[in-house]
């Protein structure tokens, strides 16, 4: 199935999605203009399907033994990425970053990056985009709390 096809619910402030175990991400094809309109298998990506205004996320499984077969950079989104299962390395500006459940790595748009799996287990991550220098505060400032007290439904 493509990114299309997720289930989703929209509600007045919110949008939810079950897409399914990590393992199952394979189920999930990205088209890439330089694919020739061959679906990668494992990329899903969530910003039109969740209806997201100010950021990208994707989750990702990339299989044991491959890799991505190219640089890339970005005009003006910063990424994002979180290893959440497996091994491989991340390959920034000329350095090799080894990289295993617990690696965040952040990359400025211009950084210039590609990354493999060359264990012998598949590697899941997920990387968030957003425009870089767009955050307008830290941490919790931008949150604010409710006097309402919390009262979950039985």
């Amino acid at each position: 199935m493509d990114n299309v096809n997720l289930d989703v619910v929209q509600g007045r402030n919110f949008s939810e999605a079950q897409v399914g175990a990590l393992t199952g991400l394979n189920n999930y094809k990205f088209y890439h203009p330089l694919g020739k309109g061959r679906g990668f298998p494992g990329k899903l990506f969530l910003k039109e399907p969740l209806r997201m205004t100010g950021m990208e996320v994707s989750l990702n499984k990339l299989p044991a033994g491959q890799g991505v077969p190219f640089y890339h950079q970005h005009r003006e989104h910063e990424e994002l990425y979180i290893f959440l299962k497996g091994s491989g390395q991340f390959l920034i500006d000329g350095k090799v970053i080894d990289v295993r459940e617990g690696t965040v790595i952040r990359v400025a748009p211009e950084g210039v990056r590609t990354w493999r799996n060359h264990s012998q287990e598949d590697l899941y991550y997920i990387v968030v985009q957003a425009k870089a220098g767009s955050m307008q505060a830290n941490g919790i400032e931008d949150g604010v709390a409710l006097p309402e007290q919390v009262a979950w439904p039985a």
